[in-house]
């Protein structure tokens, strides 16, 4: 498997997930609220059981952890999924500023630290920063002989220019910027319709003629479909 990232001066527009734990459901929804209109995609759990079961099944980019939490605290969240080897981000939040509890949660394998109320201009600000420290700028990926450039949204095979759509260039980007990771077809799905309204059919369609255009004229098939998970970009031998 040959996989290469170029490091530059551009990113992908793969959109932020964000995984948001906290049993205050409003506060909650206002996070949500603030950060989807700077265009991040959140998820929630109210209590510490679930957010560890999410966690667990879906590649988020970040994660907004409250400490006080039913059922799991959010030292015993963060301490689970670092024992399990997740190295997603994480963002805490707590009511209480004291030297002794923030040293717990860093020990913890906690990433950031938000006293609340927390403005959600800052609490934007930290998300960023944790997404670009755990995403460096890239210009290209390269997966095989598949070649995206990301900043001039060109993909190239084997030297040949591949002829894409405006969708089927966002699908191969998030895929590419996943790999070998494999994605499942409802993280595309809300990725390419983010308002919820999903366009099953048009989905399908452009899938096909992006294997078409992808995978058809060369010998290797980059694009694989797991049954009952997902898609995943990968050069297999």
């Amino acid at each position: 498997m040959t996989i290469t990232l170029v490091l530059w001066v551009f990113t992908t527009t793969v959109t932020m997930r964000v995984l948001i734990i906290d049993d205050d459901a409003e506060l909650a929804a206002a996070m949500a609220d603030f950060l989807e209109l700077k265009g991040a995609q959140c998820d929630f759990a109210y209590h510490g059981a679930m957010g560890l079961s999410l966690a667990r099944e879906v590649n988020f980019d970040v994660i907004v952890l409250d400490l006080m939490l039913p059922k799991i605290n959010g030292f015993g969240v963060c301490q689970q999924l670092r024992a399990e080897g997740c190295h997603t981000p994480i963002l805490m939040l707590t009511a209480c500023d004291t030297d002794t509890e923030q040293l717990e949660g860093f020990h913890a394998g906690v990433d950031d630290y938000v006293v609340k109320p927390c403005a959600m201009p800052l609490l934007w600000a930290r998300l960023q920063a944790l997404y670009r420290r755990n995403n460096p700028i890239k210009e290209s990926i390269s997966v095989g002989d598949l070649t995206l450039y990301l900043k001039e949204h060109r993909a190239c095979r084997a030297g040949d220019e591949l002829k894409l759509t405006p969708t089927g260039w966002k699908i191969l980007a998030f895929l590419a910027a996943r790999s070998p990771n494999v994605v499942s077809r409802v993280e595309l799905e809300d990725y390419l319709w983010p308002d919820g309204d999903v366009d099953t059919s048009n989905f399908n369609v452009q899938l096909h003629q992006l294997r078409k255009a992808v995978d058809k004229p060369y010998k290797k098939s980059l694009i694989h479909t797991l049954v009952g998970v997902g898609l995943v970009l990968r050069d297999e031998a």
